[in-house]
């Protein structure tokens, strides 16, 4: 492929004629490397690149439809504008004065603290968007911040913002070195590893096995991750916290906590033990479905075992105690001196710190900054709980939402008591959606910014080197310049300066001083920052990053460091090294420690304890995940929907046989919250008592442009979410664990009948 390298950042950007282009897949963590064949000017082909230096060949079915998201005829590639039940393709200039005409009203009647904003996963894949959300936010003056952070991860950042002083400083279980895996509520063999890059995690589980090693798995399903286990533990749904504590009491009651490195560094440890004295295996051992000997097992096994990685993922996060399963996950490190150890649970050292620089909360900012106006949720690490919208947006009075912001995201589907949200979004005086798709939330937009696809925008990852045990990088130039359009980062800092009532800001004064703080805040003079790196946009973001990084030159004072051109100069990609012990460092903490006891999340012990003595609901629903979908949008590939239908209720046969159900009915499912109707399917690698869905479904709605979807429509178990359930510490959304009942649909007119118990 011709190259060429252009600018003071070393930026790549490729010839647009045909050839192979070299990719890193942005989908999810495991960042696999892709070569990209384009032929007549379209995509002829995605292939694993074995030549890249970390994914090494790996990659998985979603990585071979980057050509089909490019060129699906439902992607959006001009501003749309709404009149009434009309969609119209619109300039870019007709779109920004038509947002800016809509802001106008709602700021003259409601005032500048009438918006609010919903971010998806999906803006931290996006090069503009990952880079310039700040700067929007900071210029739309939005203080009302929603995302889907609260409805899939929001308790694993507050545990390690309490614990370790900043909400990404998460632990990554080293897989590769480790003896013992033990994982709670994940499912990498669909999800590849989430909050955890690895090029292949069911790869190295075997490898694991054959060194000697043991894989548990933790969970109320036999998931395919599970079956390649040495043990499975089907625990009930929201009882992790309650087992990782009788594992501890254990720990405790044998005089088996060993800190190892960790002495000194520990603050609250006696406060902790007190806790966990109260959780006895025999105590909590019914509410966990399982006997006191298997809590005390795994006790055993973390004794006697010299190096154990321990993992929690999003059924820790999206329970009705994620906040405390989430920081039990850590303790348990902690008390078996596993934690920043080699072959336990390590943090990563990323070459670029893009998240230290963007993404995390000012020095100072209090972890709770106040509540929410109509259910008076507290907003935990500067977000309110994704589950409050609806509300906010529907109950008149003062600070009532009236405009709306939202980015890469679909709430209407993917977020708690999806239903009720659905209803809200008309209300909506002014909304915009900065988004590829009309969905089933854009769709009540007023304007719609679409992004380049994924293959017309550079990319290195910003997020899932943060998660990575390994440091190095890759970028990827775009394969397919972008024409026609204006710069994306210009379009994000534009929309915020509109909402933000300055649609006359000069974008590129805008940047330089959003530039000159980031580098400020790197230690560099920002004047000698702008001097080095004048061309503006990401890539300059990304280079301040790297240069400033551990790796990196400081601009020619270290010898050999790194810079984007290293990485330009290396399609392959480049790695570094593994990650290293990092405790000296420090911690952002009050103590200047590890604080093992946060008074927030001890508060929530009480509740624990009551639900511990309580009766358990007699049916449950959990959230599940296939290899072949993600996000929502992805239901609207081909290749990625088809074969055997996948939105299905999966029931163990003995509570089907108790209601009179047979693999094939056709059942609704109802909660507190609504109802839906989904075919059954048996399966006994659940454990009984529990049911599952998989999320994300129910493109039935007419007024989206999604035709593959709407032909695979399934159903959305988000309608079955109420939205008062959550995390009481975290407000994170409760998707495993909620109460349902489950009745058969018997063909006699518009009845539906409860089958016989």
């Amino acid at each position: 492929m011709d190259r060429e390298v252009t600018g003071a950042t070393g930026m790549v950007t490729p010839a647009p004629e045909d050839g192979l282009h070299h990719r890193t897949c942005p989908l999810c963590e495991g960042m696999c490397g892709v070569t990209v064949a384009v032929k007549g000017g379209k995509v002829a082909s995605v292939r694993p690149n074995r030549q890249d230096v970390w994914s090494r060949g790996h990659v998985c079915p979603k990585g071979t439809t980057l050509g089909d998201l490019h060129h699906d005829p439902d992607r959006l590639r001009t501003p749309m504008v709404r009149d009434g039940g009309e969609w119209k393709s619109v300039s870019w200039d007709a779109a920004f004065a038509r947002l800016e005409e809509l802001v106008e009203g709602v700021r003259a009647r409601h005032g500048p603290d009438a918006f609010a904003a919903y971010a998806g996963n999906m803006a931290g894949k996006d090069s503009a968007l990952s880079r310039y959300s700040g700067l929007m936010l900071q210029a739309s003056g939005i203080r009302q911040v929603y995302s889907s952070s609260t409805v899939d991860q929001h308790p694993k950042n507050l545990s390690a913002m309490l614990m370790f002083g900043n909400e990404w400083k998460i632990p990554v279980p080293d897989l590769d070195r480790t003896d013992l895996f033990v994982i709670f509520g994940g499912n990498p063999a669909a999800s590849k590893g989430s909050i955890f890059s690895h090029r292949d995690v069911m790869g190295a589980m075997r490898d694991l096995r054959a060194r000697g090693g043991r894989v548990i798995v933790i969970d109320p399903v036999r998931t395919p991750t599970a079956r390649a286990a040495d043990q499975w533990i089907g625990l009930k749904p929201g009882s992790d916290a309650a087992f990782m504590l009788g594992v501890a009491h254990v720990l405790f009651a044998r005089d088996a906590v060993r800190l190892r490195h960790l002495e000194g560094l520990i603050e609250g440890l006696d406060a902790l033990r007190a806790v966990a004295a109260d959780f006895n295996p025999e105590r909590v051992a019914p509410f966990c479905g399982v006997a006191a000997a298997v809590i005390t097992g795994l006790a055993d096994e973390l004794i006697r075992t010299d190096r154990a990685a321990i993992y929690g993922r999003i059924g820790t996060c999206t329970q009705q105690f994620g906040t405390l399963a989430s920081w039990m996950v850590d303790v348990l490190a902690i008390l078996t001196g596993n934690l920043d150890r080699e072959g336990g649970s390590m943090w990563s050292r990323p070459v670029a710190a893009l998240v230290d620089m963007l993404a995390t909360l000012p020095k100072g900012m209090p972890v709770v900054m106040g509540q929410s106006r109509v259910r008076g949720a507290p907003a935990v690490l500067g977000q309110f709980p994704a589950s409050c919208l609806a509300e906010e947006i529907a109950t008149p009075g003062p600070g009532q939402i009236r405009g709306l912001l939202t980015v890469a995201a679909n709430p209407a589907l993917s977020a708690p008591d999806a239903g009720r949200l659905a209803a809200a979004l008309p209300l909506l005086e002014c909304m915009v959606s900065m988004d590829n798709y009309i969905n089933e939330t854009t769709r009540h937009a007023h304007v719609i910014f679409p992004s380049p696809s994924f293959l017309e925008s550079p990319h290195f990852d910003m997020w899932s080197w943060i998660f990575c045990l390994t440091s190095g990088g890759r970028y990827s130039p775009p394969v397919f310049p972008p024409q026609g359009r204006p710069e994306h980062w210009r379009v994000v800092a534009r929309v915020g300066a509109i909402i933000g009532g300055q649609p006359h800001a000069d974008v590129d004064t805008m940047d330089d001083r959003y530039f000159a703080a980031l580098a400020a805040g790197r230690g560099m003079a920002p004047e000698q920052a702008l001097a080095l790196l004048p061309e503006r946009g990401p890539a300059r973001i990304l280079d301040l990053a790297i240069r400033t990084g551990p790796f990196g030159d400081r601009f020619g004072a270290v010898q050999d460091g790194l810079s984007l051109a290293s990485f330009a100069d290396a399609p392959d990609g480049r790695i570094i090294g593994p990650a290293v012990p990092r405790a000296s460092e420090g911690f952002a903490t009050a103590s200047g420690r590890i604080e093992i006891a946060p008074p927030l999340i001890l508060s929530d012990i009480p509740r624990l304890e009551q639900a511990v003595d309580a009766p358990a609901a007699p049916l449950v629903l959990v959230s599940r995940r296939h290899l072949r979908s993600m996000n929502s949008w992805m239901h609207n590939i081909p290749t990625l929907v088809k074969g055997k239908e996948r939105c299905t209720l999966r029931m163990h046969s003995a509570d089907a046989a108790v209601r009179g159900l047979v693999g094939g009915d056709t059942v609704a499912v109802t909660s507190v919250a609504g109802t839906i109707t989904v075919p059954l399917e048996l399966d006994d690698d659940i454990r009984p008592g529990v049911i599952s869905m998989p999320h994300g479904w129910g493109h039935g709605d007419p007024q989206t442009h999604l035709a593959v979807a709407q032909a695979h429509p399934g159903a959305n178990t988000n309608v079955l979410s109420p939205g008062t359930l959550v995390d009481a510490v975290s407000g994170n959304a409760v998707l495993n664990g909620i109460p349902v009942d489950v009745r058969k649909l018997v063909n006699n007119g518009n009845v539906v009948m409860r089958a016989t118990a």
